[in-house]
């Protein structure tokens, strides 16, 4: 099959999407308008199209701009790969082009913010996240949460189907403490709480930092391991200084995907602090490596999480809650294995990567068959 994706080309989920069609023989064409450099991360059999910006993202009227001159490409292109299906993922500006492009069969799939959030924003994206949307042949998601607010937004439940991004469970997995990772971070035998979520407002982590004094004088011992970069860095490497507590944190900035699992598998706690999700492959992926994890109480995390089963849950902002919940895990090894072994089970059963991404072929196959989703036919 000949498919063609329109998706953010510095995205770990966009990578992983891309590379199991490109993996198991497909044709796989990949449009975006940003790239890692020299593609890194992605498989090299995947043709790759980046969209020229004409003009530097300085002023407002520019990406507009830019959005037209995209479109003309993507159209080109498209008419150039003639694909059996277009997928466009994060229902905002891939989504908008795909939708312009008038190519059908076209699979849109919701991200999280691209429907809880951004349409809320201003009028003119929820007006183009409503088209977008109505004028999908399918629509994938990851929560009901969103199908709710994506029914909602204008779109029609036979559009819809429940997949997640998935995760590698055999490669997040399980495993024994790296002991020289930590040793090279001073960290050693120490307990660790661990946190993956990017550095931007919207994931909050500065509400972890705040816990920091609190479990400190619970368990004086405890290090944190911060994984990921974004705006938000200096403001929170300054938080932590301000608190006193920098000796017991470590940025350790972005780190590839492929090289979390030993980062994981060293910690005995997982914090997301996040203010709004839908699945959380970063939680996913920690849960899939037997960590327990405490999340902070969102609709998606009711259901992906039963508190005290599976994972604890805290109220969203309140750092108190956190720190009590950090420190109940890290005075009980009982319930960190008991609570890790769950969530393990949780994600192989619920979320893993290639049981999702076969059903994702399943609904490619029959658009490309039908021409549109068939009702009811991968319930």
């Amino acid at each position: 099959m000949r498919l063609c994706f329109i998706a953010d080309g510095t995205s770990t989920h966009t990578k992983r999407w891309v590379n199991y069609f490109a993996g198991r023989g497909h044709e796989a064409h990949l449009i975006s308008s940003r790239f890692t450099t020299g593609y890194d991360g992605f498989d090299s059999r995947i043709q790759m199209h980046p969209l020229a910006r004409l003009l530097p993202q300085i002023w407002m009227l520019s990406g507009y701009l830019n959005g037209i001159a995209w479109l003309f490409q993507i159209r080109a292109l498209i008419k150039r790969i003639k694909p059996d299906i277009v997928n466009a993922h994060y229902i905002g500006v891939p989504a908008y082009l795909a939708v312009a492009s008038g190519f059908h069969p076209l699979v849109l799939t919701a991200w999280g913010s691209d429907v809880l959030i951004d349409p809320k924003k201003n009028p003119i994206r929820r007006f183009l996240t409503k088209q977008s949307l109505q004028k999908a042949d399918s629509i994938t998601w990851v929560s009901n949460s969103l199908r709710e607010e994506i029914i909602n937004l204008g779109a029609t439940s036979e559009k819809l189907v429940i997949t997640t991004m998935g995760v590698d469970t055999l490669k997040f997995k399980p495993g024994a403490r790296n002991k020289e990772i930590w040793r090279k971070l001073g960290i050693n035998n120490s307990p660790v709480v661990i946190s993956t979520r990017t550095l931007n407002p919207i994931y909050d982590v500065g509400t972890l930092i705040r816990a920091v004094p609190l479990i400190l004088l619970e368990v004086p011992q405890t290090k944190f391991v911060i994984i990921g970069d974004g705006s938000q860095k200096k403001y929170l490497e300054n938080m932590a200084d301000k608190l006193g507590v920098s000796n017991s944190l470590r940025f350790l900035g972005r780190v590839p995907n492929d090289s979390l699992p030993p980062y994981l598998c060293s910690s005995d706690v997982y914090v997301s602090t996040a203010l709004s999700d839908s699945l959380g492959i970063s939680t996913m992926e920690a849960r899939s490596c037997g960590i327990p994890v405490v999340v902070g109480d969102l609709p998606a995390t009711r259901e992906w999480i039963i508190d005290g089963e599976d994972g604890l849950i805290f109220h969203l902002r309140d750092y108190r809650a956190l720190a009590e919940k950090v420190i109940r895990l890290l005075k009980s090894e009982e319930l960190r294995k008991r609570l890790g072994v769950a969530g393990r089970v949780t994600v192989v059963e619920r979320a893993d990567y290639n049981k999702e991404m076969a059903k994702v072929m399943r609904i490619y196959e029959q658009l490309k068959h039908f021409g549109f989703h068939p009702e009811g036919s991968l319930l």
